[in-house]
């Protein structure tokens, strides 16, 4: 939804683009939204979209295929957002990437379709990336939806072991995350990108299909000198698990924490934290055998095996990664999260 703001308003006006011979609004932000039979929360999302105090925005959603009605409901309802149907399911990444494909912003944000955005989201991310030039991301406040006093996420961390996590999930918000300060990564639940920054170290990759893709970003940026910033006042609450989680979470989950370990992980830090990765994996994998009755186990169990098996496809994929690595290792040790560190 693109929306001219007012000579005498607060809000800066659109830039322009000409498309054939017409003079169309180009929008700061583009807001991409991932749909995969999610009508029953669209309504929700979107209508939170409508009340941002941000006016300067499109709203792109992806559909996955869907069986349900979220493409009549949208073409009914929606009128100002842009549908993108592609007929199958791509998963996260390859539908966010369709999205990033026909987006027009400066900076490209991603938004689960289970959310609700406060009025000020979009007006704090931007904020913070004009604060924070040398941020290619922007990471939301994620509070549950239905407990808004407790955490998704407050930016998302990476330990020396290898193991990915988000910032005081299922803490009580005291106060204890309003700083706005540098974390590893941003939840791709409500992540914002600079669109130079991905054009630079590449978008979402798709081999990953659900969970991590984001941590694969973080990790291509922060190699290439890129920070990500949390913004404690862009507040998105989420109803965690509404459109995942399960065996099919812990069998991603399982597959591309290897897949980050192989692809992204750098070789002096391997050297040098060698022993607790390795620990890390077989402790997961312990626990998972020791769950065996349990699908979530066995899912995880198969997704371990998964990403052993493609460890020859993210070798080749590493190779341009770590030579576009632009930072050094007391840098990258001084965003990663200690083993007995509790983020």
């Amino acid at each position: 939804m693109t929306r001219s703001a007012d000579s005498n308003g607060p809000f800066p006006p659109q830039s322009t683009e000409v498309q054939g011979n017409v003079l169309r609004p180009t929008p700061l932000v583009s807001v991409i939204i991932p749909n995969w039979n999610g009508a029953i929360h669209l309504p929700t999302c979107l209508e939170s979209l409508r009340r941002q105090t941000w006016r300067d925005f499109e709203i792109i959603v992806v559909d996955n295929g869907s069986q349900d009605d979220s493409l009549s409901l949208l073409a009914r309802d929606y009128p100002e957002v842009r549908v993108l149907a592609l007929g199958e399911n791509r998963g996260f990444a390859g539908a966010c990437n369709a999205g990033i494909r026909i987006a027009r912003g400066e900076f490209i944000v991603l938004l689960n379709n289970d959310t609700e955005a406060d009025p000020h989201w979009l007006e704090e991310v931007v904020a913070a990336f004009r604060r924070h030039p040398q941020a290619g991301i922007v990471a939301s406040k994620m509070l549950l939806f239905d407990r808004r006093d407790t955490f998704h996420t407050a930016g998302d961390y990476y330990r020396v072991d290898g193991r990915p996590g988000n910032r005081g999930v299922w803490k009580t918000d005291y106060g204890q995350y309003d700083q706005e300060e540098y974390v590893f990564s941003a939840c791709g639940g409500s992540a914002a990108y600079r669109k130079s920054m991905l054009d630079e170290v590449g978008w979402l990759d798709e081999d990953f299909f659900y969970s991590c893709e984001d941590v694969d970003l973080a990790w291509r940026a922060q190699l290439a000198g890129w920070r990500c910033v949390y913004a404690p006042r862009a507040v998105v609450y989420h109803k965690l698990s509404a459109t995942g989680g399960g065996p099919v979470a812990s069998f991603y989950d399982g597959r591309n924490f290897i897949y980050l370990l192989v692809k992204d992980y750098p070789g002096d830090l391997w050297r040098r934290y060698w022993y607790l990765i390795l620990r890390a994996q077989f402790q997961l994998a312990w626990e998972a055998l020791r769950a065996w009755r349990g699908a979530a186990a066995r899912a995880r169990l198969r997704g371990m095996l998964a990403g052993l098996l493609g460890i020859p496809r993210m070798l080749r994929k590493r190779r341009a990664v770590q030579r576009s690595r632009r930072v050094d290792r007391a840098y990258l040790e001084s965003i990663l999260t200690g083993v007995d560190e509790m983020p």
